[in-house]
């Protein structure tokens, strides 16, 4: 992966993809977490989350519903 691979700072619309290529780079050192937040309006917990979710389940967990299950979750103490 290489900077011009990452999805453009305006992103809008976040696929799996895009997350999952923000979640590689931070992973793979091409960013820090405090820098993909800065460039792409993320919260620590929205990216945490992201992270969270591929390292658990790939770029399937990145689907929104997934999220969304996810979130229920961690709100009722519950475990993957």
């Amino acid at each position: 992966m290489t900077p011009g691979d990452l999805p453009p700072a305006n992103t809008r619309r976040w696929v799996l993809r895009r997350k999952a290529d923000v979640v590689m780079a931070v992973t793979g050192g091409m960013l820090s977490m405090e820098e993909a937040c800065w460039r792409y309006s993320l919260t620590r917990d929205e990216f945490l989350e992201w992270q969270f979710a591929f390292e658990r389940l790939g770029a399937y967990g990145l689907r929104n519903r997934t999220l969304e299950h996810i979130r229920r979750l961690k709100r009722h103490g519950g475990d993957m």
